[in-house]
């Protein structure tokens, strides 16, 4: 039964989160068309004649007012401007963040401040990053990503073997996790990678280049360049591309554009396969998990530590 509730509550939870504005207009205006006839037959009633009826019709009639009211403030000042709750659909940021967890982003804070290394972040990805089932009827991306902000516009962001390098420097990453799904193809759950087990991992080594006019991220493995799962606007089309990649130096990021990576750095689809994320597609900074309640604790920002 407990579970059966909570299952419940997070359906509420996500359902009011993702409720169209459009929707809650549309059933505001409804809620006031309602309250203005209830008015109109409240006055009206003679003093004498007030009675479970009248009761009745102005317990109605102050009931919409308050959820008309609440409405307006939480989805045009409160959703829009600061705070919004949003699900974490998949395992990309396991363990910082898990499956079905319930993060609060706040959208306020960079309306007055830019994204920093280690920041988690909430972003609507580019076209490219995007499965056809995340793009609503007309093409439009109608999802959000979370992952951590990697690099910042002057950075210069590489993976040697596996290794983050920022500016030259190798960062040592607490917050990554190599995970497996437990049991295997459950992609809801997921367990630590043994010692061993993490050995036999792909190793892969990636930069940011500039090329044919845009950022390109490469992604190379055992001499393959951007082979595995890569947006194709990035995959070589013959070998002379190829000789391209693999030759150009790492660029630093563009002003206007961030680098976001998966903590679950092996089973995160991000921005080694399709790149950077503009700055104002950036909604807003996780500050909290909020759901379930054992999990409750704020989603501080981690910048790494140089290796020694």
């Amino acid at each position: 039964m407990a579970q059966l509730d909570g299952e419940g509550t997070r359906s509420l939870i996500d359902t009011v989160a993702r409720t169209p504005l459009s929707l809650i207009v549309e059933w505001a205006l409804l809620f006031s068309v309602v309250r203005v006839g209830l008015y109109f037959y409240l006055r009206a009633v003679p003093a004498h004649q007030r009675g479970g009826l009248f009761a009745a019709g102005r317990f109605l009639n102050e009931s919409l007012d308050a959820i008309v009211y609440a409405a307006v403030f939480v989805f045009m000042i409160i959703r829009p401007f600061f705070v919004q709750a949003f699900q974490i659909p998949s395992g990309s940021m396991v363990s910082t963040l898990l499956v079905n967890d319930y993060i609060v982003a706040n959208k306020l804070i960079y309306r007055y401040t830019d994204p920093q290394r280690g920041d988690i972040v909430v972003f609507r990805p580019p076209k490219r990053a995007c499965q056809p089932w995340q793009l609503d009827a007309q093409g439009e991306v109608n999802v959000d990503f979370i992952k951590r902000c990697i690099g910042v516009p002057g950075d210069v962001v590489e993976m040697r073997d596996n290794v983050l390098y920022r500016n030259g420097k190798p960062i040592s990453e607490a917050y990554r996790h190599l995970t497996t799904e437990d049991p295997p193809f459950q992609q809801n759950t997921y367990r630590e990678l043994t010692p061993d087990e993490a050995k036999l991992e792909p190793r892969f080594d990636f930069k940011l280049v500039k090329y044919k006019g845009d950022y390109w991220p490469v992604t190379i493995e055992g001499g393959e360049v951007n082979s595995r799962q890569t947006a194709k606007e990035y995959v070589p089309k013959d070998q002379l591309e190829t000789a391209d990649l693999l030759s150009l130096p790492a660029a630093p990021i563009p002003k206007g554009y961030y680098l976001m990576f998966g903590d679950n750095r092996l089973r995160s689809l991000d921005g080694r396969f399709w790149g950077l994320v503009p700055r104002e597609s950036i909604v807003g900074r996780s500050e909290c998990i909020w759901w379930p309640l054992g999990r409750w604790s704020m989603t501080r920002r981690d910048v790494g530590m140089p290796a020694r």
